[in-house]
């Protein structure tokens, strides 16, 4: 009798995790690696952010916390979404976790029950079908076309929804495509969802803060209040303040499911770090011009990556909106041979490829459940990014 749980075997590792793994570990044996896999800001953290957690660990906040978060912070966070998107939720309907990777586990360990079905528009980020799957639900996932950006529509979610259907979930932006969705882009879907009062939202908004060209990305509740009884809305300080290894995620939802996420996380994790969150009240309450000039370089960084991998034989990439990826195509390139001899049958044949002679790590489309694209993480410095591009070039250039 195996001591591992079947419910493990239904699921699988991060496939982002284990791409960057594999990079660093050929770093530690002397290779010429440029990573391109992580969702990370390479910015450091604001210098305020962490004078706060200093100046919390000299004032002895280092014990327990309510286990939904402090006070301070979960207040923070109500008035975050007030002030960024007009949303207003009490300090009983906010619940601060371990990351939102936490609030996602939590609300789905909390919701679903075996067979109930949770629709995912892809490209979609790693984690959502196998957090679901080890919730005992069904997780039902749409592919949304190149032509349409890579965009669900009302068409597309009213076919997909069933009397099984527990959730919908939706990322703006993105990950991996970058891909943002304006309120005029909400419109249709909320309307979808009034007709279907038995489906509940899971808007993450993670990447909210990371948009270009003026574009503001809308959030569900925002364009149609009547949703409110029914969506969580998720956001965090991981990408927006360079605060990853923090580990500070949020929700706001009704109080009926975040009283169950906490009764869940109780029994789990418990409170998340104090001094985190700490910090995270900074963040959230502190000066914010940081992020615009993050967001200004990481503007001109995107253009850099979209225009060269553009001029690589045979990708083909759209500009995205937000986030920090790109998502190119690379079916041009299947089916042929890379120029070390490698058979590039899948778009996992082509990054492995790219990483073993290049030296250039990328996660391949089907772990975002896409296949023949690669993703690209443009959170990186300039000079790394054009020497990965120019690796990138010269690979494909060489594929025959």
């Amino acid at each position: 009798m195996s001591i591992v749980a079947d419910r493990l075997n239904r699921i699988s590792p991060s496939q982002t995790i284990v791409i960057s793994t594999r990079a660093r570990a050929l770093k530690a044996e002397g290779r010429d690696i440029v990573s391109l896999s992580a969702g990370e800001p390479d910015f450091p953290t604001p210098r305020n952010i962490a004078d706060a957690a200093v100046k919390a660990i000299a004032a002895g906040q280092t014990r327990y916390t309510d286990v939904a978060g402090t006070p301070e912070l979960r207040r923070a966070v109500a008035e975050r979404f007030r002030l960024d998107s007009g949303l207003d939720y009490t300090l009983e309907e906010v619940i601060v976790s371990t990351g939102g990777k936490q609030v996602i586990y939590n609300a789905m360990m909390a919701s679903l029950n075996p067979g109930d079905e949770a629709i995912i528009p892809a490209p979609c980020w790693v984690s959502y079908p196998d957090i679901v799957t080890l919730a005992e639900g069904v997780p039902v996932i749409v592919p949304c076309l190149r032509e349409n950006d890579f965009r669900i529509t009302a068409e597309q979610l009213e076919a997909a929804i069933t009397p099984r259907t527990k959730w919908f979930f939706l990322n703006s932006p993105c990950n991996p495509t970058g891909v943002a969705y304006s309120a005029e882009d909400l419109r249709p879907l909320c309307d979808v969802l009034l007709r279907h009062p038995h489906v509940w939202i899971f808007t993450d908004d993670i990447y909210a803060k990371l948009a270009y060209d003026g574009f503001r990305p809308a959030t569900f509740v925002e364009v149609e209040p009547r949703l409110r009884p029914r969506t969580l809305t998720m956001n965090g300080v991981s990408k927006a303040y360079a605060m990853t290894g923090w580990r500070i995620g949020f929700s706001g939802a009704p109080v009926e499911l975040t009283k169950a996420m906490n009764k869940l996380q109780g029994q789990s994790t418990s409170n998340p770090c104090s001094i985190a969150q700490a910090a995270a009240v900074e963040a959230l309450t502190g000066p914010q011009d940081f992020i615009q000039t993050m967001v200004a370089t990481y503007q001109d960084r995107r253009d850099l990556v979209v225009s060269m991998i553009n001029q690589a034989r045979g990708l083909q990439c759209a500009t995205p909106q937000g986030a920090f990826y790109v998502f190119p195509n690379i079916e041009a390139c299947l089916g042929r041979t890379s120029p070390g001899g490698k058979t590039l049958t899948t778009d996992e044949d082509f990054v492995t490829a790219l990483l073993e002679e290049e030296g250039v790590a990328a996660v391949h489309g089907s772990a975002f459940m896409y296949p023949g694209y690669m993703r690209i993480s443009y959170a990186t410095d300039t000079d790394s990014l054009r020497d990965a591009c120019t690796r990138i070039q010269r690979f494909c250039a060489g594929i025959v």
